[in-house]
């Protein structure tokens, strides 16, 4: 019974890891095999192998075999950051060369503004339709999520975030806007809001929503020739006098856009 429940207990480990990481159930196998054929006892063995052999594969192997899957690393930069650098560790910073282009044509556009791009998920380094939950559709190296632009209470526009995740701290519709959220969960998506529960906590209470600088983040995307959509709430849409017919409403079997912006290529 105690061999069944461990064997369980491994296939689930496996499962979980392979889900937020791809490679970390790989990664975990392996570093069984060579925890067994290492001869010395210590404690944490098997613990030290895996983290071991998955930041090894993380940052050193994982980056030269992607491009073999037309995929490379977000380019970081001063002004192209991860809002949270667990999105790093756990290899969810893959897209296409063309989208990193596309992310430094932008970057030009608003050089004289102060804005910066935070970016949150965006594909695993390998294989197409291989999913990066909890998105729908982030399995190809097109897509990225990039965080809202937030400002001071003086209106001077900042790098820092609402959400230690960049996640689930939503600009929620006024009582004047269309409430695109309630008529979803009205509908009975439960799932709609469920990014709240991604936030890992709210930070930095003190700033509130730029519609400035986000629209003008918004605007030097849109007009980028690879886009193929973007993703925003319907009522921020509407707020930021946007009307580009590459604005997409992404429906009710996704979750509520009011936190995050999300773009992909043609």
């Amino acid at each position: 019974m105690k061999a069944v429940l461990k064997i369980l207990c491994i296939a689930l480990l496996f499962v979980v890891l392979t889900a937020l990481t791809q490679i970390g159930g790989l990664v975990l196998l392996l570093s069984f095999w060579l925890a067994k054929r290492f001869k010395k006892s210590f404690r944490l063995k098997k613990t030290f192998f895996f983290l071991l052999g998955y930041f090894l594969a993380t940052f050193l192997v994982i980056p030269i075999i992607a491009p073999l899957f037309g995929r490379e690393k977000v380019i970081q930069n001063e002004r192209i950051k991860p809002t949270t650098y667990w999105t790093v560790v756990l290899n969810r910073n893959y897209v296409k060369p063309k989208l990193n282009k596309l992310l430094a044509t932008v970057l030009k556009d608003i050089k004289n503004t102060k804005i910066r791009i935070n970016y949150l998920d965006a594909n695993f380094p390998f294989i197409n339709k291989f999913p990066l939950l909890p998105h729908l559709s982030h399995n190809d190296g097109k897509k990225i999520d990039i965080s809202l632009i937030y400002e001071t209470k003086r209106g001077e526009i900042v790098t820092k975030q609402r959400s230690r995740t960049g996640y689930g701290v939503f600009v929620s519709p006024t009582k004047k806007e269309y409430n695109q959220i309630a008529h979803c969960l009205k509908k009975g998506y439960f799932q709609y809001d469920y990014p709240k529960y991604l936030s890992f906590g709210e930070i930095n209470s003190n700033l509130v929503f730029s519609k400035k600088g986000t629209k003008q983040l918004i605007n030097a995307i849109l007009a980028q020739k690879e886009l193929g959509k973007l993703f925003i709430e319907p009522h921020l849409k509407n707020s930021m006098n946007l009307s580009n017919t590459k604005i997409r409403y992404h429906g009710c079997h996704a979750v509520r856009h009011d936190d995050h912006i999300h773009i992909q290529l043609k």
